[in-house]
């Protein structure tokens, strides 16, 4: 349920699909799969390890929360803004949000 590879990462990217609000900037992607996957990127700018491990377990625990209210067959980079500081709630929330979202997006653009 995770991206790891870079090349999956570089595909995301370069596809441009993204949203955001105040708390999340969340990058997306179709791929062939039956379900949908993670990928995280927090930088250093959030603080030390310990900081941006915590970070990452929460916004891993929101996607787990949320995967069944969340669009399947999508792949999903979650770059968490700088200085804001969530509950698993509000990044749910904002996961759900920001998912259904880019994947209209995606959906919108395949469509001749």
């Amino acid at each position: 349920m995770r991206i790891r590879s870079s090349d999956d990462f570089k595909r995301i990217y370069e596809l441009q699909q993204r949203v955001g609000d105040g708390r999340l900037l969340i990058f997306g992607a179709k791929n062939d799969l039956q379900n949908s996957r993670l990928g995280l990127s927090v930088s250093r700018k959030h603080g030390n390890a310990v900081r941006r491990v915590r970070l990452k377990r929460l916004i891993r625990e929101s996607f787990r929360l949320s995967q069944h209210n969340i669009p399947t067959g999508f792949d999903f980079i979650v770059i968490p803004r700088q200085g804001v500081v969530a509950t698993i709630a509000e990044l749910q929330s904002s996961i759900q949000r920001l998912t259904q979202k880019v994947a209209n997006r995606i959906g919108e653009s395949d469509s001749p």
